[in-house]
């Protein structure tokens, strides 16, 4: 499940207990090491937190600290639970400050295709499927329709007028209404969904995810401002951000809400690193299925992880590191923050890395097929 959110079936038999969510990422320690100096070891919640005032200083004269989420943007947290730091430096030196993460990460799938999702991944039971589909109309009877308000707007981010080589689609990140060229996707997707499935949520949104499969290619030299969803369709091509704000657009136009998740992905060997941004999607189940399971409506759906770029459909492997899960906030303050948080001064330059320390356990590997879903 999603962190501190139980989002099991709630039965109505007054027998079945309700479903104890699965964790498909535990964070078991965080410990910060600042160029040679002794470990700093991390609270996993950020308490007993300790505040600009209480900041440790090191060795070097860098200041370390982990406060509250607060209105100062130099001294407080800003989205939630962090760790800041002030660097002492002088012309010509460097700093090197390494976040050592200990984690247990598992597969997880909310897709019930038995003949499509590897038996040993947890989750086939109570995921969902074309048959098992609720329609459009029944998401705004989920979860209190709490997610469609959240993550359903038809356009979301606005980083102003920036019309470029890829055309005037780039204000909004993802925009569904604004550019014909989403309507006209919505509808060429439309046109090929089975019959008797126009209206079927699951249906619609693995149509979409295979359609970008086959007409939206990856780019490895993507921009540095990303492609918003319209921009992105426009050039048939775009990075995993860009991608997932077409993905996105193209949900929103039907009322399907979708959230971001923003981290690190890495290989199969775990050698390999790199940042990485994917997306999270509600989709409901019909109302039939749930009464014939005794499952309370409004818990019956699933919210499941989608990497269009990477070809996970409804599922969340051990290779993804999930970092940010995006959250409700209409003014996209949180996102900027996550996108650059702190400043920065004086000509100074960041890089960010990933690397693997130490691998404990690796259980048993899988394939993920690229093969579109045949929804007939």
């Amino acid at each position: 499940s999603l962190h501190l959110q139980n989002t099991g079936f709630e039965y109505t038999d007054g027998v079945t207990p309700a479903q104890v969510p699965s964790s498909i990422q535990v964070i078991n320690s965080m410990r910060l090491i600042v160029n040679d100096d002794a470990p700093i070891q991390i609270p996993l919640d950020g308490l007993p937190s300790k505040s600009f005032d209480e900041r440790l200083i090191t060795s070097a004269g860098h200041a370390i600290w982990w406060p509250e989420v607060g209105p100062n943007v130099d001294q407080d947290c800003q989205i939630d639970n962090c760790v800041k730091f002030n660097l002492s430096l002088g012309p010509g030196e460097s700093a090197k400050l390494v976040f050592s993460v200990s984690l247990t990460s598992t597969a997880y799938t909310w897709w019930s295709s038995s003949s499509r999702v590897d038996s040993q991944i947890d989750g086939i039971n109570n995921g969902i499927d074309i048959d098992s589909s609720g329609t459009f109309e029944d998401i705004s009877e989920r979860g209190g329709g709490s997610k469609l308000i959240q993550f359903g707007a038809k356009q979301w981010y606005n980083r102003g007028s920036m019309i470029g080589q890829d055309g005037p689609y780039q204000d909004y990140a993802i925009d569904a209404v604004q550019f014909d060229i989403v309507q006209e996707t919505v509808d060429t997707i439309a046109a090929d969904m089975p019959n008797g499935r126009s209206d079927n949520a699951y249906a619609f949104a693995r149509a979409t995810f295979d359609y970008l499969h086959k007409n939206v290619a990856y780019d490895k030299e993507a921009p540095i401002v990303a492609r918003s969803g319209p921009a992105c369709l426009a050039a048939s091509i775009g990075d995993c951000d860009e991608q997932t704000n077409a993905f996105f657009s193209i949900l929103r136009a039907k009322g399907i809400p979708g959230w971001y998740v923003f981290g690190a992905l890495t290989d199969s060997t775990f050698e390999s690193w790199e940042g990485h941004a994917w997306g999270y999607i509600l989709l409901p189940m019909s109302e039939s299925w749930c009464n014939e399971r005794n499952i309370e409506l409004d818990t019956c759906y699933v919210e499941g992880s989608v990497d269009v770029v990477n070809n996970k459909w409804l599922l969340h492997t051990p290779t993804a590191y999930i970092d940010w899960i995006e959250e409700s906030d209409p003014s996209s303050s949180l996102v900027k923050s996550y996108y650059k948080p702190g400043k920065r001064c004086c000509d100074v330059d960041r890089d960010r890395s990933f690397s693997t320390a130490e691998i404990t356990s690796i259980g048993n590997t899988f394939q993920v097929k690229k093969l579109a879903e045949n929804l007939w």
